[in-house]
């Protein structure tokens, strides 16, 4: 049986596609640093260009990978250490009130559920013992607390470390090479195909530099909102948690329950002395319920949702599936990326219905 030239190109070019995804599933885990290094370079890239180009010549390219770098750790950074101020406060306030907070909940629930005929009998003794101990150790020897975490996790550990080593390295190479390493892929492309491809190209990159900055601006007015719907209700603090869940919100849904999740402890942990636990579920429920509304209907479909066009199945899918393949890393990487492959279904679509498959 005899091929025709676009028979054996097409099942050529389906090969190098089965291939590619074939090899990127078998060594996702080696890849994931390097996934993340190429992204972080392709976003940091135009700030080292302009820094190159304000230097004139006179401020070596080297230079200006190296402040940009630096800067960007420097950020992150800061970000992680929004963490420390709110578990120093909390963890021995957590030792304080979870007497107060069992015998409240205990207090609470047994009326509640004696209306249904369940009569609960709690050992309210042994659970504050259990509880208090626990909390004790932890917040007496936190570094202790972590070096067992990381002796029973060895590998796990030993993979984050590795990673956050990694990635660096490789932004610094990729910073420095950028224009090269992009030169040499597009060496790949046929040259037939090469118009084909600069304008599929330039239109992913304006549709990434929609969601980027979208996600920018998001990112600040939530953090504003969050901090200063917190401080109203008095929590003490509202400042690191509002920023925190304002900035983790890149991470969808995860930053969300992160920052909720602090709010929450904190809540009960401040205001279960005094004003009683209901506090703080109505801080939370109006806070991050008012929170959710506005990012979901409001600033993510103006700001980040209307020009790239993802459907919020398409987001949920997104995410499920490219956690699967590289875990967190994927969740991070998940939108960006789908924001290009919606790029390019629009592209096949187009020049499906153009077909004379399509049209007969």
């Amino acid at each position: 049986m005899q091929f025709t030239f676009t028979q054996k190109r097409a099942a050529s070019w389906v090969f190098l596609g089965v291939s590619g995804a074939l090899l990127v599933w078998l060594l996702g885990p080696v890849l994931t640093p390097f996934v993340v290094a190429a992204i972080l370079a392709y976003a940091l890239t135009p700030l080292v260009n302009w820094l190159d180009d304000w230097g004139r010549g006179r401020l070596p390219r080297l230079i200006a990978v190296v402040l940009v770098e630096v800067l960007f750790l420097l950020l992150l950074l800061a970000f992680m250490l929004l963490i420390v101020p709110i578990l120093l406060k909390e963890l021995p306030q957590l030792r304080e009130q979870v007497p107060v907070l069992l015998d409240t909940l205990s207090a609470s629930l047994k009326p509640f559920l004696a209306q249904f005929g369940v009569h609960l009998q709690l050992d309210l003794v042994s659970i504050k013992s259990f509880v208090l101990k626990y909390v004790s150790s932890n917040v007496g020897d936190p570094f202790g607390s972590l070096l067992t975490s990381l002796r029973l996790g060895g590998s796990v550990a030993f993979a984050i470390i590795g990673n956050a080593v990694l990635v660096p390295v490789a932004l610094f190479y990729f910073l420095m090479d950028w224009s090269r390493f992009v030169a040499q892929v597009l060496e790949f492309v046929p040259p037939r195909l090469r118009q084909t491809f600069d304008s599929f190209m330039h239109e992913a990159d304006l549709v990434l530099g929609q969601y980027l900055r979208g996600q920018l601006l998001v990112m600040g007015v939530l953090s504003v909102y969050y901090s200063l719907g917190l401080a109203l209700f008095g929590l003490d603090l509202a400042l690191p948690i509002g920023v925190f869940t304002g900035l983790a919100i890149f991470v969808p849904y995860l930053g969300f329950g992160l920052g909720l999740i602090l709010a929450t402890l904190a809540g009960f942990l401040e205001f279960a002395a005094n004003l009683g636990p209901a506090r703080a579920v109505i801080m939370v429920t109006v806070v991050y319920g008012l929170g959710q509304l506005i990012e979901g209907f409001f600033l993510t479909p103006r700001l980040v949702g209307v020009r790239i066009g993802l459907h919020p199945l398409a987001v949920i899918f997104a995410l499920l599936a490219f956690g699967q393949l590289f875990g967190f890393v994927g969740v991070l990487i998940a939108l960006p990326t789908s924001a290009v492959l919606l790029v390019a279904m629009r592209r096949a679509r187009g020049a499906y219905i153009a077909s004379k498959l399509y049209q007969g």
